[in-house]
């Protein structure tokens, strides 16, 4: 997401590390689709399955998001080919509740647009709010998050405007059901980790993916909210956004960067990328 504006560039490259508080938060609002929601909790891929490989799902997310922010044209497309060859094994089946595909553009638009509002709401959590002609040139340049998947040029809302239009229209299709929201609520509680690993973070995890979350989602995973926690949230996302606008570059980029460069020695080894 390479912008010209200096306090767009400083917005971008500060949230790449620290936005992974968010990321929980991210995934709720993505499967709060029906359609994606049952792709991921009855996709048939077991590579790619969180609770069975933690490690290598949160590599290949992190890649993706890495190579559609900061990699080359040619990196997107490659890393898109990889990723199809996983969704061609994600589709519903007889026994499954709601209809899905994953290469449904639709669902994939809406996995583009949790991922673009989370950065939109990152980036005001930490670092206050933004003028409007600096957040247009992010939203603008965040066209290559669906790129990197499959949604068309057409498809991506052209500006902030019409975005709010598509995501307000699109919340009505949100609904989380007992089955997901297990699912989620072990995400969000680090359930995918050894015990050792999750007991220290579980509840702080928690509360930063509640507070990240919009109302609507909050209220669809039953996950309560007070004035006094959010006032907790804010002054917490404060400190972490001073924090992270005066670590060195290559600390804010992190594990980003580190992505891009694992994606770079994959494609010149010809190992699998995904």
């Amino acid at each position: 997401m390479t912008v010209t504006d200096s306090r767009s560039a400083k917005l971008d490259e500060t949230m790449l590390g620290a936005g992974l508080l968010a990321g929980a938060a991210n995934v709720i609002m993505q499967l709060a689709h029906p359609g994606v929601g049952y792709g991921v909790v009855e996709s048939r891929v077991e590579s790619g399955r969180l609770f069975g490989h933690p490690v290598k799902r949160t590599r290949t997310t992190l890649t993706y998001l890495a190579v559609a922010v900061l990699g080359t044209d040619e990196e997107r497309k490659a890393y898109r080919k990889a990723v199809n060859r996983q969704h061609a094994q994600v589709r519903s089946t007889a026994s499954s509740p709601v209809r899905y595909n994953a290469f449904d553009p639709e669902l994939q638009l809406w996995v583009a647009a949790c991922l673009y509002r989370g950065f939109e709401d990152t980036c005001t959590a930490f670092l206050g709010p933004f003028d409007e002609q600096t957040l247009e040139e992010v939203y603008r340049a965040s066209a290559t998050l669906g790129a990197t998947l499959q949604v068309r040029e057409e498809m991506w809302p052209g500006d902030r405007a019409a975005f709010e239009e598509y995501w307000n229209a699109a919340l009505e299709k949100v609904s989380i059901d007992d089955t997901v929201r297990e699912h989620l609520y072990d995400i969000a509680t680090l359930k995918f980790l050894p015990a050792p690993v999750r007991a220290p973070f579980a509840r702080f995890n928690l509360f930063v993916t509640t507070g990240f979350l919009p109302p609507r989602f909050r209220e669809e995973m039953r996950l309560s909210w007070s004035p006094r926690q959010q006032e907790g949230f804010d002054r917490l996302m404060r400190l972490i956004g001073t924090a992270a606008r005066h670590s060195p570059r290559a600390m804010r980029e992190f594990p980003y960067n580190f992505c891009l460069w694992d994606l770079r020695r994959r494609l010149a080894a010809g190992r699998a990328l995904v």
